[in-house]
C-alpha cells in the first residue's frame, strides 16, 4: 500500500479510524453469525509456542482484543499498518497488552531479514496493495520455512453487489475492488506458496435500522455512484426491501491459509 498516488487514497479512506469503525460496527450489530469474523479468523491461527508473528494492516487492532492467550503464545508480535493514525488507534485498543511491537510498514517493503517470522497475517487488505506480486514476494521472503500466511478477504457476491442490485433502477454501478477476492486469491497466492487452503465464513446481516446501513454505504469509496443520491432516497430504497422489519444482506467472507 505504499506508492504515492495510492497512499493518498489510503490515507483518505483509512487515515482515521472513523470510517473503519463504521464498517466494523454494522457487522457487530447485525451479523447473523454471532461468533464474529475476527474471532473466527483467530480461531484458525496455528502458532507454534514462542512464535514470531507479523501482522500487516492491523487497523484498529480490534481483532486482537480479548485474545490474551493467543498473544501469550507469541514470543514476538509485531502489529503494523501503512497508516500511522491506525497504528495509534491500535495502541489505544490494546493498551493493556504488553510486549507488542507497533510499526508503520508497507507490505511491498517489509523491513525484516529473510525467514524472520513463523506466521504473517494480512487480513482484508491485500486488495489495496498497488504491486501485489511484490507484496506477496515480500511475505514469502520473511516467512520461515514451514511458516504460514493468513489472509482473510471478501468474495465477489457479497454485500456491495447485493446493495448495488437494489438500486439498479438508478443507473448505479457498484465499483467492487476485485484485486484479491475469494474467487481469485488462490491463483494469486499459488506462485509463492505451494499449499493454499480456502476456508469460508457463513454469515449475513439482518438489519433492523436502515440508517445504520446508510452510514455504512456513505463510508465506502466503492459506492461513489450510490453516494451521489440523496441520503433520504438511499434510506427509502433500503426500507422498501425490508421484510417484517428486517433487511437481510448476504455476506461472502473467508480466508486463505498459505504455506
Amino acid at each position: 500500500m505504499g506508492q504515492l498516488t495510492d497512499s493518498k487514497v489510503m490515507e483518505k479512506q483509512y487515515g482515521t479510524a472513523d470510517r473503519l469503525n463504521t464498517r466494523i460496527s454494522i457487522h457487530a450489530k447485525y451479523s447473523v453469525n454471532r461468533q464474529g469474523f475476527g474471532s473466527w479468523i483467530s480461531e484458525h491461527y496455528r502458532f507454534p509456542e514462542n512464535a514470531s508473528v507479523l501482522e500487516l494492516g492491523c487497523g484498529t487492532g480490534d481483532m486482537w482484543k480479548g485474545k490474551g492467550d493467543l498473544i501469550a503464545r507469541c514470543g514476538r508480535l509485531v502489529l503494523s499498518d501503512f497508516s500511522a493514525g491506525m497504528l495509534e488507534q491500535a495502541k489505544e485498543t490494546l493498551h493493556s497488552e504488553k510486549d507488542i511491537d507497533y510499526q508503520v510498514i508497507d507490505i511491498q517493503e517489509i523491513p525484516y531479514p529473510d525467514r524472520s517470522f513463523d506466521a504473517v497475517i494480512a487480513n482484508m487488505m491485500l486488495y489495496h496493495v498497488p504491486d501485489l506480486p511484490k507484496g506477496l514476494g515480500e511475505v514469502r521472503r520473511v516467512l520461515k520455512k514451514g511458516g504460514a500466511f493468513y489472509c482473510a478477504t471478501f468474495g465477489e457476491n457479497g454485500m456491495m453487489e447485493y446493495i448495488g442490485s437494489l438500486f439498479s433502477g438508478y443507473g448505479i454501478e457498484t465499483q467492487v475492488n476485485a484485486a484479491f477476492t475469494l474467487q481469485n486469491g488462490r491463483k494469486k497466492l499459488s506462485p509463492y506458496f505451494p499449499e493454499v487452503e480456502t476456508v469460508l465464513y457463513e454469515d449475513a446481516l439482518a438489519v433492523t435500522d436502515v440508517e445504520d446501513l446508510v452510514d455504512y454505504i456513505f463510508s465506502l469509496t466503492g459506492m461513489s455512484d450510490l453516494r451521489k443520491l440523496p441520503r433520504e432516497t438511499v434510506r427509502s430504497v433500503l426500507a422498501s426491501h425490508m421484510t417484517d422489519g428486517v433487511l437481510r444482506v448476504p455476506k461472502e467472507y473467508g480466508m486463505f491459509i498459505a504455506r
